[in-house]
């Protein structure tokens, strides 16, 4: 049952990265039988042993199958590891050239196009939060305060970013909600200011029947806010996970928010004990 999921997994994967059905199930196929024919292609793979031939020419032109030209002709896959990364690179061209197509789209709205000054939207989805996090890490050159409310969140990328950061000069403040998450993240990031938040609502509510907790809360520069949440937990991490994004506050808003993430924060390194 095993073989048959990770069969299953593969083929979807390959799918995603831009294969059609009958070139992932033959690639599968053959890497599964290390070589063979059309035939045994067809037979493993369950693909009309007609449409194998074109499955594999497409494979060949991607550089993941090689052919042996015999009578009959024998197949077999590149190593994984080459599949692996032949695949990364298309698709990191891929999105390369997206890129590119996307920037030189011309806009409908020919109005004023000047950026509102306030301006809040919401995200939904692990991937799309962490993608946001990541911009306003990598956008900021001042300051960061990110209070973090579930262990999941801080990744080995994360933790890359955060260094990035403060090898930049940005002063880096990171709370967490336990003393075992501070020192994980302590122990990745030395040279950070790590405390643990006296914010207790970021993982239990006060209010009945309220099961909601905080993923992250993420001030950078003092005008860019954003904060994230879950209902569930599972093994590796967070479900249901949304996410609100605001920018260009008002400094009232900015400074009840940089107090507020900083409680638990010794004073001496209190960023609005700095200012005073």
């Amino acid at each position: 049952m095993e073989d048959v999921s990770n069969q299953d997994q593969a083929i979807e994967l390959l799918q995603q990265l831009g294969l059609k059905e009958y070139e992932a199930k033959s690639f599968v196929a053959l890497a599964r039988r290390q070589r063979g024919t059309a035939k045994d292609i067809s037979e493993t793979s369950k693909v009309p042993r007609t449409r194998v031939y074109d499955a594999i020419r497409v494979l060949e032109s991607k550089g993941l199958v090689e052919t042996q030209h015999s009578n009959p002709q024998i197949f077999r896959a590149v190593s994984i590891d080459e599949a692996v990364n032949t695949l990364q690179s298309e698709y990191a061209e891929r999105t390369e050239s997206l890129r590119s197509a996307l920037s030189g789209l011309e806009p409908t709205d020919k109005g004023d196009s000047t950026e509102a000054t306030h301006e809040v939207w919401s995200i939904s989805g692990d991937q799309g939060i962490t993608s946001r996090t990541q911009q306003l890490i990598e956008g900021s050159t001042e300051e960061l305060i990110l209070v973090v409310g579930h262990e999941s969140v801080f990744t080995d990328q994360l933790a890359e970013q955060l260094q990035a950061a403060q090898e930049r000069d940005v002063n880096v403040i990171i709370g967490t909600v336990d003393e075992d998450l501070q020192a994980t993240i302590q122990d990745a990031l030395p040279s950070v200011e790590v405390f643990v938040s006296g914010l207790d609502w970021l993982s239990r509510s006060p209010l009945p029947d309220d099961d909601t907790e905080i993923s992250r809360l993420l001030l950078a520069d003092r005008e860019a806010i954003l904060v994230s949440s879950f209902t569930e937990t599972r093994a590796d991490g967070r479900e249901h996970e949304q996410g609100i994004f605001g920018r260009g506050f008002d400094n009232g808003l900015v400074a009840i928010t940089r107090r507020l993430m900083a409680t638990g924060l010794l004073s001496v390194n209190d960023p609005e004990a700095e200012e005073a």
